[in-house]
């Protein structure tokens, strides 16, 4: 039974607090969509998105209106374009037919984006795997809304280096593809260690092989209402800090599984899982710093910030679960760059270094997220940061991920305007020394001894 108390809360969180559900992604399978005849495979996939999520956004909006929680995003995510291509695709060229059509069918539905231009390469790659990582540039430089990630490794089977190697060079390539609008490119291309299959946040969504064909998920965000109730406690005990926190994501969490029903009920399609992550949107008063901050801190990046967010990230999730049977995706706490204003200015007072937020993914739900770096740092440096965060996730057995934005003709002290979500961003320092010798070695680093659990 739902009560006036909580309606009321729930509508105070929506108005003043800044909580909204960010995203309704609709996850669908292409597996059945394989031909060997690439116009026919083009075909396929257009017909299936568009008859499977044709009602995705207006039910989406029904429920914005009939309840007044706001949706941000509705999405879509579609299994590995890698799978689906395999027997069509000879070629980079092929594949970038593929993105042309995921961006018209994205339209057609009318959803903001569409991810799974995806590659699982953790272990090897394939030719196939090669062909649609090497078309990435192309396939993001001519499309809209298709977003991309690629898994280069993972607990169970270490990292793969020669895929390392290849994705710093990709990533550059991106930013040379797409630097008349600020290499906007890289913000929709992430490179996972342990990627989830049921993620619903872009640009790192792909529908999972192990999924249902078609299935609901969502992601909910409430940084401001988590700040909100922290400043009724000041100056109180962890403990008390904890059970603040804890509560406030089982509210927020509550939503999210409503929308959640709703939506799946309404559709005709399973409800596949809530992922609880707090996270921040350029608006003042919706970022995970100023949590961090009123957690004591002078300012996200001082001494105590990562052991600030291992707290912010446990307690999300103690709440989190009691409030949904089913919590999947990343759950926890984002911390990228651009899309927070607190994070922002942390970066231009000098308080939040590279080092510094890479040492925050130890215990964050993701990595390294929207970071624009010096336009001429090289790819084989992109490489050794990509390593770094994928071993940050291997050895500690959780998902960590890296979006780098290296912005051609900007340097360190400029300021990057990607619009929208996607907020702005300082152009952050990156150590010179140089890693090619390390990078070029070639081949896979091996699992950790922790993986063989059979």
């Amino acid at each position: 039974m739902v009560t006036l108390f909580e309606v009321n809360e729930t509508n105070k969180m929506i108005e003043q607090e800044k909580l909204d559900v960010r995203t309704i992604t609709m996850g669908i399978s292409l597996l059945d969509c394989c031909d060997a005849d690439l116009d026919i495979l083009n075909q396929n996939i257009y017909d299936k998105i568009t008859c499977v999520a044709k009602d995705l956004v207006s039910t989406g909006r029904d429920i914005e209106r009939e309840y007044g929680i706001p949706i941000v995003n509705k999405r879509i995510s579609v299994t590995p374009i890698a799978l689906v291509g395999g027997r069509a695709c000879t070629c980079p060229e092929d594949f970038v037919t593929i993105a042309r059509t995921l961006d018209k069918a994205a339209r057609a539905t009318q959803v903001n984006f569409l991810g799974g231009y995806s590659a699982l390469v953790s272990k090897g790659m394939t030719r196939t795997d090669e062909n649609l990582i090497r078309s990435i540039p192309l396939a993001l430089s001519s499309t809209e809304r298709v977003c991309s990630s690629v898994n280069i490794g993972s607990t169970r089977t270490g990292i793969n280096m020669d895929a390392v190697k290849l994705m710093g060079e990709i990533v550059r390539e991106t930013a040379e593809a797409t630097k008349e609008h600020n290499s906007l490119g890289c913000a929709k291309l992430v490179v996972f260690c342990n990627a989830p299959d049921d993620n619903p946040f872009m640009a790192g969504a792909f529908h999972g092989v192990t999924e249902a064909d078609a299935v609901i998920n969502v992601g909910v965000s409430g940084p401001g209402v988590v700040k909100h109730a922290l400043e009724g406690v000041r100056g109180a005990n962890f403990e008390v800090l904890c059970e603040t926190v804890k509560k406030t994501a089982f509210k927020v969490t509550r939503v999210g599984q409503l929308v959640a029903q709703e939506a799946s009920e309404r559709l005709g399609v399973p409800f596949g899982i809530v992922d609880l992550s707090l996270a921040p949107t350029p608006s003042v008063g919706d970022s995970v710093a100023e949590i961090l901050e009123e957690m004591g801190l002078e300012s996200a990046g001082a001494p105590g910030t990562t052991a600030a967010l291992a707290l912010l990230n446990d307690q999300v999730k103690k709440g989190g679960v009691m409030a949904s049977s089913f919590v999947g995706g990343l759950s926890g706490a984002f911390i990228p760059v651009s899309e927070d204003q607190g994070m922002i200015d942390a970066v231009n007072r000098g308080a939040l270094t590279l080092e510094k937020l890479e040492a925050m993914t130890c215990v964050c739900s993701v990595g390294l997220d929207m970071i624009a770096i010096p336009g001429n740092t090289s790819a084989a440096t992109i490489s050794g940061i990509i390593a770094d965060e994928a071993a940050i996730g291997m050895v500690n057995q959780k998902t960590t991920a890296v979006r780098l934005i290296p912005v051609i003709g900007k340097d360190v002290g400029d300021t990057v305007e990607f619009g929208g979500l996607l907020g702005h961003a300082p152009v952050q320092r990156v150590n010179t020394f140089g890693c090619e010798d390390f990078i070029n070695r070639g081949g896979r680093i091996p699992a950790p001894i922790h993986s063989f659990r059979n």
